[in-house]
């Protein structure tokens, strides 16, 4: 985040430091830039404050709040145990982060007593998008501002702010194409249902919403919130993207001895990256012919991970590839993977944070939407420049297989497309200038912060 020289607590708003508390939800996805954030303002000398929800869905959400309580102590830790749930209430799903989702949202009231018995006083509250509709009540039941930390594209925030208006103008009639105002068309397959309950992700009354976004990126969408094409009066949008390591990027390298070494024998911007959950269908993923590396996932909770690549895809598979392909389950620094000269390219799934990562370091990204927000990503994606989408290879719950010949078409088609190569070059500059003294980023989040002192 490009911070100023670190002042101390006491040095802030004349002695008067506000002490902001954030509520982050479940999954690496939203964790990730709200772990950014407080570190950001942890080291300009905020009091900050975190609550930590237990238990984790994930050993590696574990580790992330281990890791951010290392770095930064003189962050406090508040811990929020969950109250029960009982999972059959949801019989249509057996996903582990919704049904976390749903157990935060019916234990959020425990904040009350939390914030109000806080001291210092809580000055302020960041929550996560997923919890907007209970803590803001709670928030202003106390008058303490509520701002909200929204972790994916502004293109997703533009459809979240509009959803509500559609839906009363069809007046119960069948939800078809959205077309967002001053943005784009969105076409009734690409809408997330599990993000789209107005009930639960309702954002005009907080007192602002920070997006982990920079306006190079997503100009149309960012205009119409900021100008009230979308809705009058929405609450002031700060982007602060793209969003640096909470720790030095983090270590050196990729955490991973084997695959560091792997990687220092690949010609530059030969190495095709991947990381998708389900590899049961695309085992002939290789044949395109350049190096690659998978990072491989079979299940969504890495508790539950205990397979091992030969067993998800065949001895055979992984002699084919010996020497030009390297696949492992094991934990991989994506950044540092990125930043890496052999990188040419980056298979995701469509979360944002690893769009924004890819395009921060000039790396095409070859988007194949999973679920949820994923399609909308890859629409900002294509939007800005810094990546290509198949969208007919289909997402979670399709039964269309994807072919290794489609595999392999589309990876060369990227690899081999030097427009899209300047376009990303060009969106890495522009990054680099966003969080730089001066640069769009970097003067929201200096105005956010001293509106917080001001508080």
């Amino acid at each position: 985040m490009a911070p100023p020289a670190m002042q101390s607590p006491g040095e802030l708003n004349g002695g008067a430091t506000p002490h902001v508390l954030f509520i982050p939800s479940a999954g690496i996805g939203h964790l990730t830039p709200v772990f950014r954030v407080i570190a950001g303002f942890s080291s300009q000398g905020i009091d900050v404050s975190v609550v930590t929800v237990l238990p984790t869905v994930s050993a590696a959400e574990s580790a992330y709040f281990d890791g951010l309580f290392a770095d930064y102590p003189v962050v406090r830790r508040v811990d929020m145990h969950l109250l029960p749930l009982d999972a059959a209430e949801f019989a249509t799903t057996e996903d582990p982060f919704f049904l976390r989702w749903e157990a935060l949202r019916r234990s959020v009231h425990q904040l009350g007593p939390i914030v109000a018995g806080a001291a210092p006083r809580v000055t302020a509250i960041i929550t996560d998008i997923t919890l907007t509709s209970c803590v803001v009540p709670i928030a202003r039941e106390l008058s303490v501002p509520c701002h909200v930390l929204f972790p994916t594209a502004a293109t997703m925030l533009a459809l979240n702010a509009h959803y509500p208006i559609y839906l009363d103008q069809l007046e119960g009639g069948p939800v078809g194409d959205v077309d967002v105002p001053g943005v784009f068309r969105v076409p009734r397959s690409s809408l997330p249902p599990a993000l789209l309950d107005v009930n639960k992700l309702f954002t005009k009354q907080a007192d602002g919403v920070l997006v982990n976004t920079f306006d190079y990126v997503e100009p149309a969408p960012l205009a119409a919130l900021r100008g009230g094409k979308i809705v009058p009066g929405y609450p002031p949008v700060y982007t602060i993207g793209p969003l640096k390591p909470h720790t030095a990027a983090t270590k050196a390298g990729t955490g991973d001895g084997l695959l560091d070494e792997w990687l220092g024998r690949q010609p530059a911007r030969s190495v095709r990256g991947a990381a998708r959950p389900d590899p049961g269908n695309r085992r002939r993923a290789g044949g395109h012919g350049y190096p690659f590396l998978w990072v491989l996932k079979t299940t969504k909770v890495d508790r539950e991970d205990t397979a091992e690549p030969a067993d998800v895809l065949g001895g055979g598979f992984l002699e084919r590839v010996r020497g030009r392909g390297l696949v492992t389950k094991g934990w991989v620094e994506q950044e540092a993977l990125l930043k890496h000269p052999a990188v040419g390219m980056f298979l995701s799934h469509g979360g944002w944070n690893s769009a924004l990562e890819a395009s921060s370091d000039g790396v095409p990204v070859l988007v194949w939407p999973q679920l949820d927000d994923h399609r909308l990503n890859a629409m900002a994606a294509v939007g800005a420049g810094i990546g290509e989408w198949a969208e007919d290879w289909g997402w979670d719950g399709d039964d269309r297989l994807v072919t290794g010949e489609e595999i392999a078409a589309k990876v060369k088609e990227v690899m081999a497309d030097e427009k899209l190569r300047a376009s990303v070059a060009v969106a890495r500059e522009e990054a680099a200038r966003a969080v730089a003294e001066g640069g769009t980023s970097y003067r929201n989040i200096h105005e956010f912060i001293a509106k917080l002192k001001g508080a």
